[in-house]
């Protein structure tokens, strides 16, 4: 009987124990539903939709880039990019999404982990993968969407250049935003967003990028986005539920991007494809501005590049490795970012200063023998006309480019007067053109030399008369850019003022500061220049003949850059022997003064060793282009005028 009580008693405890543990587990399930239906559910309801809606950045169009005639220059297309959301994807996975994408497209998986590392702080980062990808891409991830979760293909816009190599150097080019820039540009670039590096698209970078948008997309249960292209195939909306409302106006989150805006130029693009075309088969730059605004209508500059490139570079390569060695410096605008010793064509800075200051008259003369001689030192400068010029006035020097002549000038004026006007004008220093990477130049003086020299011996600091005679023609440590130059002959040509030379058509250039050169100092300085055109008379033409245009006042002057010494070049018994390389620079500087607009163009020819022959002829094509809108094909020779001698 005993034994039975017990039984039951112990029965009993379990079966309390049973009930009690039930009631418990019920009583914390029923609090736990509490918890999440009632005191949380606001929590809850969040974290679902957060779950269900996907925030899908839409990234702004770039401004467009055009000249004033509507040419496209640069603008977007729809491009069909890859990217990995870590955080939509089970870590467990990375390594096979990334082997899986490597075998589809062709993506390094190693590349990939890389990128899911570097944001691993960040999970919900949208990582591009793969830019530009094809259709068949495209249906192969979208076949094999269930092994690959957290990848999407979203449709962006990409730049594209549509006259290609046509203006390289001016329009630049943009590719991806780096670590560091991502840094120093929190907030305003994300990872895959484009950035401008050289060009038009750098320095107008804050006025080309638009402001990106964002969207919320609805996920099927797959997780997959449920997207929605317009018929351009941009990516604007998400498909509607099933009460047939857009997803996008359910959530209430929608915010369009603004576009960047467009940019007009000031370049004709046919007299650019015309200055390009002149100089496809050897190195140099042609530009031509405006002379009264500064207006630049054309800025040439050989060999140049297609920005294509670099935001199709995964289909280009061969050609974006042979541009990455940049050999022979194609992506060097020569226009600005490269500096020459102008040679002659400082002559006429010379002797405008000169005849502005009253150093010398229209009727002073020097005689040139051919070679010139300062008093005591024992040194000799040579002309470049063997035999002399015999006596000449600056209107002869400037036709004829008589050195000897400016070695005379350049000791009476000084260096510190040449300082003096080459600031005023802007040789030697930035023109301010709204382009990234010119170069200043220099014209050498007393505090350079003395700075350059400060660890040497006291005599090796000074100036002495044999650095201004180097100077005075243009040689020696001197160095200018070729817009520098078309600077120069466009204050010859407007009147005596500086310009300021710009792309941006909607620049409105400051007001005249100053006559630098009075209206007669400009008479005598273009009677010369004319004169090294054409003939005046019994006046024969000079040393730019073969720049004459039938109709067309041109003025002028040609200029060569010593690469060598000459004593160097008498080793060759002929031209034709001299290396391509060791052989000067060809200049011609140009304007036109009796038609409307004026223009100032400045021609390089790398190595073309003879302004004369090399630049004057490309100058004449220009000029009859674009006042006759027809090429030339043949430059016109001057009948029975002899080229013997002519180098400068």
């Amino acid at each position: 009987m005993n034994r039975n009580h017990t039984t039951q008693k112990n029965f009993f405890y379990r079966f309390s124990l049973v009930i009690f543990l039930v009631i418990f587990s019920m009583a914390i399930l029923i609090f736990r539903l509490w918890t999440i239906q009632v005191r949380d559910a606001e929590l809850y309801r969040e974290k679902a939709e957060n779950n269900r809606i996907w925030p899908q950045r839409m990234k702004a169009d770039r401004g467009k880039i055009l000249t004033k005639d509507g040419t496209i220059l640069a603008d977007n297309r729809p491009s069909a990019d890859v990217i990995f959301v870590p955080g939509d994807c089970p870590s467990n996975r990375y390594k096979s999404v990334a082997e899986t994408l490597e075998k589809l497209i062709n993506v390094p998986s190693f590349w990939v982990l890389e990128q899911v590392e570097n944001f691993k702080t960040e999970p919900f980062t949208q990582i591009t993968l793969k830019r530009d990808i094809s259709r068949s891409d495209w249906i192969r991830i979208e076949e094999n969407n269930f092994q690959l979760p957290g990848v999407y293909v979203t449709v962006q816009p990409q730049r594209r250049y549509p006259l290609g190599n046509t203006a390289g150097q001016i329009i630049g080019y943009i590719n991806e935003t780096n670590s560091d820039e991502l840094v120093l540009y929190e907030g305003k670039y994300f990872p895959g967003d484009f950035i401008g590096r050289t060009g038009i698209e750098r320095y107008y970078e804050n006025i080309l990028k638009g402001i990106d948008g964002y969207m919320t997309v609805t996920k099927y249960a797959s997780g997959r986005p449920q997207l929605r292209t317009d018929r351009y195939g941009n990516l604007l909306l998400v498909r509607k539920d099933t009460r047939g409302h857009l997803l996008t106006e359910e959530t209430g989150l929608r915010q369009l991007p603004t576009p960047g805006k467009n940019l007009v130029l000031t370049l004709d693009i046919e007299l650019q494809n015309l200055c390009e075309d002149l100089l496809a088969s050897q190195p140099g730059s042609i530009v031509v501005l405006d002379a009264d605004t500064g207006a630049v209508l054309a800025m040439a500059s050989s060999p140049n590049y297609d920005p294509n490139i670099f935001v199709t570079k995964g289909k280009d390569a061969e050609r974006l490795e042979l541009l990455q060695n940049n050999q022979p410096n194609r992506m060097t605008n020569r226009a600005i970012s490269e500096q020459y010793p102008p040679g002659s064509v400082f002559k006429v800075f010379l002797a405008a200063t000169a005849l502005e200051k009253g150093v010398i008259t229209p009727k002073t003369t020097f005689f040139c023998p051919g070679s010139f001689k300062i008093g005591g030192t024992g040194r000799e400068w040579k002309c470049w006309q063997k035999y002399g010029h015999g006596s000449v006035t600056v209107r002869e020097a400037l036709a004829y480019s008589c050195d000897v002549f400016f070695y005379n000038v350049g000791l009476k004026l000084g260096v510190d007067a040449i300082s003096e006007y080459c600031h005023k004008i802007g040789l030697g220093e930035k023109t301010g053109i709204d382009l990234p990477g010119e170069v200043s130049g220099l014209i050498p003086d007393r505090a350079w030399k003395a700075k350059i020299n400060a660890q040497k011996p006291i005599w090796e600091q000074k100036w002495y008369p044999g650095d201004t005679v180097n100077l005075s023609i243009g040689q020696g440590s001197c160095a200018t850019t070729p817009l520098q130059n078309a600077v120069l002959m466009a204050t010859i040509i407007n009147g005596g003022h500086r310009i300021y030379p710009h792309l941006n058509a909607d620049f409105v250039p400051p007001q005249p500061e100053e006559q630098i050169y009075s209206k007669k100092t400009l008479e005598i300085v273009i009677d010369g220049m004319r004169l090294c055109v054409e003939s005046i008379g019994e006046a024969r033409a000079g040393t730019g003949k073969l720049a004459k245009v039938d109709g067309i006042t041109v003025i002028g002057k040609t200029g060569s850059a010593q690469i060598m010494s000459l004593e160097h070049h008498k080793k060759y018994k002929s031209e034709e022997e001299i290396p391509w390389e060791m052989k000067d620079h060809a200049w011609f500087i140009a304007g036109v003064t009796d038609k409307k607009p004026k223009i100032a163009l400045c021609i390089l020819v790398e190595h073309g060793h003879h302004g004369s022959s090399a630049a004057a002829p490309l100058a004449q094509k220009v000029i009859h282009f674009f006042y006759n809108r027809e090429i030339k094909q043949d430059v016109q020779l001057i009948a029975q005028e002899s080229t013997e001698g002519v180098q400068h």
